[in-house]
């Protein structure tokens, strides 16, 4: 059992790499002029976090490690879309608009409008990796049915989101397609597949510290109830659907069919 004080320096260790991550993309983003760099280097926060904890912790354990290598493997995945996505693109509309709201000085604004909002983010996000890393000691329990479940999950999400991004790309790319709504592949099923799949990511992570059990499991769940959250009500679902209807008519029909977030079948086929 790790005493309560060394555990906090630990957490606060992970804290500690977010800001540094996120203080890094601030500089990067005053010099390009674009503060959707964030976007990029989101997972990579995380991952630094989990990574902090699995070093600093006497045993990370079995749990732990099949937990590093999943947050590894969705960091890099997303980093990698993202920034090919953006690249020669500029600034994302979405952080234009908030530039337009915060001048002047949007530049030193945005350390602490984006920059130090998403590195705490970040770092509650990264509660399960610290809570299955803290309790991994010789009374920890074995991986399980549990663990199965969750590493499932996980693998599920990060597949799912990275069809529908693949998906997506090919659709844009292809100049046939301006101006139509892709409703083909997983978005058949489902208006975001890419924000359902990443849900499920971290349910998945949290399935995993709850079968280590003890308190971590508890109070781990800030985690994906956060992404929840923000994915449906603040950055994902609501914001990028907030205007879209008016501006490609054509969106409103395939609200009307397709399911916001979880996939299911498609109402009224016969519609297109």
């Amino acid at each position: 059992m790790i005493e309560t004080s060394p555990l906090l320096g630990v957490a606060l260790g992970g804290l500690a790499l977010t800001a540094t991550f996120a203080l890094l993309t601030w500089f990067a983003s005053l010099l390009r002029r674009d503060v959707s760099l964030v976007d990029r280097t989101w997972g990579l926060f995380i991952a630094g976090a989990a990574i902090v904890y699995a070093l600093t912790l006497p045993a990370t354990g079995d749990r732990g490690l099949w937990m590093l290598g999943g947050v590894l493997a969705w960091a890099v995945r997303l980093s990698v879309f993202i920034t090919r996505r953006n690249w020669g693109h500029g600034e994302d509309r979405r952080y234009q608009d908030i530039r337009a709201r915060n001048q002047p000085n949007f530049g030193l604004k945005s350390l602490y409008l984006v920059f130090a909002l998403q590195a705490v983010l970040a770092w509650v996000v990264s509660a399960p990796f610290f809570a299955a890393m803290a309790g991994s000691g010789a009374q920890a329990r074995p991986l399980g049915w549990l663990d199965a479940l969750g590493i499932a999950v996980v693998a599920f999400g990060i597949v799912f989101e990275a069809v529908g991004d693949a998906q997506m790309s090919r659709f844009k790319a292809d100049p046939r397609n301006k101006g139509k709504v892709m409703d083909r592949g997983v978005w058949r099923y489902t208006r975001h597949p890419n924000y359902f799949g990443e849900t499920c990511v971290w349910w998945g992570f949290w399935l995993m510290a709850l079968a280590g059990g003890g308190w971590g499991g508890a109070w781990s769940l800030v985690s994906p109830l956060l992404m929840t959250v923000l994915l449906l009500k603040v950055s994902g679902v609501s914001l990028l659907e907030k205007d879209i209807a008016e501006r490609r008519p054509a969106y409103r029909d395939y609200i009307a069919r397709t399911n916001a977030f979880v996939p299911g079948w498609p109402r009224n086929e016969g519609s297109s």
